[in-house]
């Protein structure tokens, strides 16, 4: 059996997956057909459903439990690892909310955080999101939201920080901040749905075991091509949780949800659909 399988060409996923698209690992028979995408890309054809499996912000499956389940595997979600707002110089928290803010994208976990964290702020602009810091440095916008390997890069470019929303967030909940996961069509058996999530904790498992078996494949999709810088992405957002979200992982989705539901950002009867151990 053939599935489609869309994830990000960012270090993290292209680690994640490359031992199952690659045959490293047991498929249990199944195959899987790619398809590449920014974050905000993979949201739009998570709506669409044109994809069984796919990563997405989970922003966006606050929209969409009714097509998708989520896998306990795979998942970016943790600690110190939230999207930064960033600009040219210093600027006051009481003057971001009227700043031109480029974004990665509406439906990213990314805006959901800058918008629960300055609703004011409204005069955003979407953008791939590395073009962002480009934005920023040329005065097309007077802030930049940044996400994946942008991170570890902007400072060198002499851009500074003005806020980790990531830090708000775990500030606010005293949670791990869920960004983005894989989720498979509602549609499949039981028995696929459990067998996908099972290769792909099998795949995040041989990656660890196996760190240099990935780094070509990685390295060919990456944005940013320092190895060092790679190696940082992949450690930073590669954790626990991309193995199995676990109870802690489960209940913050489940928070993020309920504070999508109070800012009315998501219908009230919307609710997380996880994978059946």
């Amino acid at each position: 059996m053939k599935l489609t399988l869309g994830f990000s060409p960012c270090p993290n996923d292209t680690f994640i997956f490359d031992a199952m698209i690659h045959g490293r690992i047991d498929t249990e028979g199944l195959e899987f057909e790619l398809f590449l995408g920014d974050v905000e890309e993979l949201n739009r054809r998570a709506f669409a459903t044109d994809l069984d499996i796919t990563k997405l912000s989970y922003h966006a499956y606050a929209h969409l439990t009714d097509a998708y389940v989520l896998l306990d595997a795979g998942s970016a979600l943790g600690n110190n690892c939230g999207p930064l707002l960033i600009a040219k110089t210093a600027i006051t928290n009481a003057r971001i909310p009227d700043l031109k803010i480029a974004i990665p994208g509406k439906l990213t976990t990314a805006n959901f955080l800058l918008s629960l964290a300055y609703p004011k702020a409204i005069d955003k602009v979407e953008l791939l999101f590395s073009e962002i810091e480009e934005a920023v440095l040329s005065g097309r916008v007077d802030a930049g939201l940044i996400i994946h390997e942008n991170r570890f890069t902007y400072a060198e470019k002499g851009l500074v920080k003005l806020i980790d929303l990531g830090e708000f967030w775990e500030q606010t909940t005293g949670m791990p901040i869920p960004l983005g996961g894989i989720v498979i069509k509602r549609s499949l058996s039981a028995e696929i749905i459990a067998k996908v999530n099972r290769i792909i904790r099998r795949s995040v498992e041989y990656a660890w075991a196996n760190p240099t078996a990935s780094e070509a494949f990685v390295a060919e999709h990456a944005q940013e091509m320092d190895p060092a810088v790679r190696r940082q992405h992949i450690d930073l957002y590669v954790n626990r949780f991309s193995a199995n979200l676990g109870t802690q992982g489960r209940d913050a989705v489940k928070y993020l949800f309920k504070i999508a539901q109070q800012e009315g950002i998501i219908p009230p009867q919307q609710q997380p659909i996880f994978v059946q151990d």
